[in-house]
């Protein structure tokens, strides 16, 4: 937002806007005036330079710490700034001082800086307008679309375009420069990325877990001019392999995701089953809609219809997911909610009917507290409809990994909505076939997630799920409770 006293951009609360990371290997000759140029951005700012193990005297420079302030101070007129050092005793590569840096950024948005003249800082609104803007998540910086470059190296520009297409075919971005030194990050989104890159792999790294989060992605016009190896440059022939094996291992077999969300993704891509859950609970689905834990829009995809979705969740990842998928979508509203304390009273101006719960109740250790609350949301006529887990004697591995209180027992969920002031409705299983798969998995192996190729199986296997209601089988994988005002 806009300080109207000072006319500087500032993040909340007077917190810094813009955090800055900038990593550092031998750089003596310019990082001096890289940080000058730095500081002139008219933003509110925090620099967290990353010293990586420097032989070149650039430690002495950055060791003296209140002098450089003193003298960078002196160029900062347009805004205020801070300045931390951050070091490895050893150089360990331009990944892992991006990951040192990562958890101590405090500002809104997160910026990847050089330290070298090969980006220019006063290109800094134009990459971060997107994001002030609301339109994008992440930004890169583009050297390949028009605007002034140094012409240098016509086969590092090959390898970066090479590098680029492959990266695209796989992640189903058409990013034009996957290789870019300029990147900048809606701070909550970049913390939660688990990067695991030392050297220049984090770009295809960084990419492939951005598009994995389907977050929204912009790309603008940088300058850029480019170093020869005399002047510096330190990237070499055997970075773009390393970098190809990135690709390959990020989007192909590597994923660091909590188990949560490996899950979460996984259930997202089961049209069948997904489609079949939508079935068993649209008969109790009205028109105003409170989503609880919509995740990453599984379920908020089928209630597109309604007059109104206000899809929940308290994961910021998964809220910006949610934000990019919908924000077309007038009658789609993403807020944060938390469960964890009371419901804010600013639901009460939706008006809501119906309150969806789907595999989030377990997740609330004082499940019994939250029900009453939903009841003195809702209506007479409005609708609490929940989907559980079942069967206490199947909680095991995977239940603990992705956050699970407890599993439920039909008569215990029964009771627990007579309680907080429903009536029931209906109580049924449902997904018997799914029991000995998870009770192997999960109690047996002691896995923390559900096999990708046995979630697949499962979602072949819905014509038989759906023979289920004619025997009314007393046990199953999950349980439908549907509470109702009267």
């Amino acid at each position: 937002m806009v300080n109207p006293q000072s006319g500087l951009l500032l993040g909340g609360d007077s917190s810094p806007l813009l955090s800055i990371i900038v990593p550092v290997y031998n750089e003596a000759a310019t990082i001096r005036e890289v940080l000058k140029r730095i500081v002139l951005a008219p933003f509110a700012k925090e620099i967290i330079v990353v010293e990586d193990g420097s032989t070149d005297g650039t430690v002495k420079i950055l060791e003296d710490l209140d002098s450089l302030k003193t003298s960078l101070a002196e160029e900062a007129l347009t805004a205020p700034f801070d300045l931390k050092v951050l070091s490895h005793p050893r150089n360990r590569g331009k990944g892992a001082a991006i990951r040192t840096a990562q958890q101590a950024v405090a500002g809104e948005i997160t910026l990847i800086q050089d330290a070298d003249f090969e980006y220019d800082p006063a290109e800094y609104p134009k990459l971060l307008q997107p994001i002030l803007d609301d339109k994008a998540d992440v930004v890169y910086g583009s050297r390949f679309q028009g605007s002034p470059r140094r012409v240098l190296f016509f086969w590092h520009t090959i390898g970066n375009q090479l590098l680029t297409l492959i990266s695209n075919m796989f992640t189903n971005l058409n990013l034009t420069d996957l290789e870019t030194g300029y990147k900048a990050f809606r701070t909550e989104v970049f913390k939660n990325i688990s990067l695991n890159s030392d050297r220049f792999e984090f770009e295809p790294e960084v990419t492939a877990k951005v598009a994995k989060q389907r977050l929204r992605i912009y790309e603008v016009p940088i300058s850029y001019s480019g170093r020869t190896y005399q002047e510096g440059k330190k990237i070499r022939w055997k970075d773009g392999l390393t970098a190809l094996w990135a690709i390959l291992r990020y989007n192909l077999f590597t994923d660091n995701s909590h188990a949560g969300e490996i899950t979460l993704q996984r259930v997202h891509h089961l049209s069948r089953y997904n489609t079949w859950i939508w079935q068993q609970i649209a008969p109790f689905i009205g028109q105003r809609i409170l989503e609880v834990g919509a995740g990453i829009g599984t379920m908020t995809r089928y209630l597109l219809s309604r007059e109104l979705i206000l899809a929940t969740d308290i994961n910021p990842v998964y809220l910006n997911r949610l934000k990019a998928l919908y924000s077309d979508r007038p009658n789609v509203v993403v807020q944060s909610l938390d469960l964890s304390t009371s419901l804010p009273s600013n639901l009460n101006a939706f008006t809501i009917d119906t309150i969806l719960c789907l595999n989030v109740l377990e997740h609330i250790q004082e499940d019994e507290a939250i029900l009453k609350e939903f009841r003195n949301l809702l209506p007479r006529g409005g609708r609490v409809v929940l989907v559980v887990p079942a069967l206490k004697r199947v909680y095991g591995a995977i239940d603990k990994a992705i956050g699970h209180y407890r599993r439920y027992e039909k008569e215990e969920i029964e009771e627990k909505l007579q309680k907080a002031g429903f009536q029931i409705e209906e109580t049924r299983f449902f997904n018997t076939l799914g029991v000995p798969g998870w009770y192997f998995n999960s109690c047996v192996l002691k896995r923390q997630t559900v096999p990708g190729f046995q979630a697949r199986v499962n979602d072949l296997l819905v014509p038989l799920l759906k023979l289920e209601s004619r025997f009314h089988i007393p046990w199953g994988m999950s349980l439908l409770a549907v509470g109702k005002i009267t």
